[in-house]
């Protein structure tokens, strides 16, 4: 049964950081490198899309705690799991779609993201991620670190499988439902640089999840 996407995690709030970081392949290791990954200068600004409970802030801010981050997520109740964490630290919090908000731009000295985008088909990843490539300063990037399939006919059958759910229980609004349509990391790839990214670089992976950096 599809749930939309807002409802799904309320109702997983309670042991979902456990549950993300024992039951994905690599997890404990993917949240620390993704961290590692972002600036460490003092004072730097960055762009945190679908942020959750702050799972990769966490690691992020024990490397570099003056960092100013804009974490935005569709779900308050882990919002407010973030901001309970995090209630000391240089950080905004925004509760709505990544794909509705709008970003200052040139502001960002980098944006992440962690296991969200792959609930979303290419088209709508190319206008977020053109709204990223904005956003971010010109000597700035965009990591994301997400799931991918792993070829191009399980690309196709994770799409015609969500066609077939939404007909099946009579789904035909444009909500966000909670399920994964992941794109191959050469179709996503593809994506980041129609966006206006110059160089989009597969850093590392842990089973199907890839570590991937953009540079504006």
């Amino acid at each position: 049964m599809l749930e939309e996407m807002n409802d799904f995690f309320k109702n997983r709030l309670e042991g979902y950081d456990a549950h993300m970081l024992t039951e994905i392949e690599g997890a404990k290791e993917f949240y620390p490198y993704t961290a590692a990954l972002l600036p460490m200068k003092h004072g730097v600004n960055v762009l945190d899309l679908g942020c959750g409970t702050g799972l990769e802030l966490e690691y992020y801010f024990a490397l570099n705690g003056e960092a100013s981050v804009v974490g935005i997520d569709l779900s308050p109740d882990m919002l407010a799991a973030l901001k309970r964490k995090f209630a000391y630290r240089i950080i905004k919090l925004i509760c709505g779609s990544y794909f509705d908000v709008t970003f200052e731009e040139n502001c960002f000295d980098a944006a992440v993201s962690v296991e969200s985008l792959h609930h979303f088909a290419a088209e709508a990843k190319l206008a977020l991620y053109q709204k990223v490539h904005t956003s971010l300063k010109p000597e700035g990037y965009f990591i994301l670190t997400d799931y991918f399939a792993e070829s191009e006919a399980l690309e196709q059958e994770y799409f015609k499988r969500l066609r077939t759910l939404k007909k099946e229980q009579g789904i035909v609004d444009d909500a966000f439902y909670h399920y994964d349509i992941p794109l191959t990391v050469e179709h996503e790839t593809a994506v980041l640089k129609t966006a206006g990214f110059s160089k989009v670089e597969a850093l590392h992976n842990w089973g199907a999840t890839y570590s991937i950096k953009a540079l504006v």
